[in-house]
Formats: structure tokens, C-alpha cells, sequence
């Protein structure tokens, strides 16, 4: 089932790679420690590239990143993640955000009880 999409995907991936290899160009130590960072989980191999993906995505979510987004969300499909899966990794990220979102009301809570001291 094709759905209608909010962004062209395709091309921003193709754009931001092209910009990530002008910044190689640049500054190559920077994007290659982010490689050697981003390959890490593969190389020891306790995750499969599916789950990794997973997370990767959900995180992108949390973090509000387009561009891991638009990589991690090609890669899943790759890796073989069904759309079912994608969405239950998502309700996760979904969950966390919440659950952020709860800890740090406690705190501005626990703040607006000291303003009153």
C-alpha cells in the first residue's frame, strides 16, 4: 500500500549524503569517527543489523533528526523490519518521549515547590 508522503525521502537522503561528503572532504577525522562510531555494534555483532536499525530509527525519533530518519528508516526496511515492527519500535520511542516528558514535570514541579520557599 503506497501512502502519501510528507517529504521526498528519497532525494533529501541523496542531499544529505551529498553534503556529508563535502564535510568528508573538509574534515575527514570528524566523519570518519562518526563511521567508526556508527559501525561499532556491527563489528561485535551481539545485535542483529534488524534491531539495530530499530533502535537507530527510534532514537532518530527521540532526537527529532530527519536525517537519521531518512537513513535508518531505509535501512530498516533493508535489514528486513516489517512495517509492524517499525511502529512497535516507534510506540517505544512514543513511550520514552512520554516518560521523559513525565520525569521532568516531577522536576519542574519539585522547582515551583522551592520558588515558593
Amino acid at each position: 500500500m503506497k501512502t502519501m508522503s510528507m517529504m521526498d525521502w528519497d532525494a533529501y537522503r541523496k542531499q544529505l549524503m551529498a553534503g556529508i561528503g563535502d564535510l568528508k572532504q573538509l574534515s575527514p577525522d570528524t566523519v570518519a569517527g562518526y563511521m567508526t562510531a556508527s559501525g561499532a555494534g556491527a563489528k561485535t555483532n551481539h545485535l542483529d543489523a534488524k534491531t539495530r536499525e530499530l533502535i537507530s530509527l527510534a532514537v532518530a525519533v527521540t532526537t527529532r533528526c530527519d536525517g537519521c530518519i531518512a537513513v535508518h528508516s531505509q535501512q530498516a526496511v533493508k535489514a528486513g523490519a516489517s512495517r509492524e515492527e517499525i511502529a512497535e519500535a516507534l510506540g517505544v520511542a512514543v513511550a520514552m518521549n512520554a516518560g521523559a516528558a513525565l520525569v521532568y514535570s516531577a522536576r519542574a514541579m519539585d522547582a515551583v515547590g522551592k520558588a515558593n520557599d
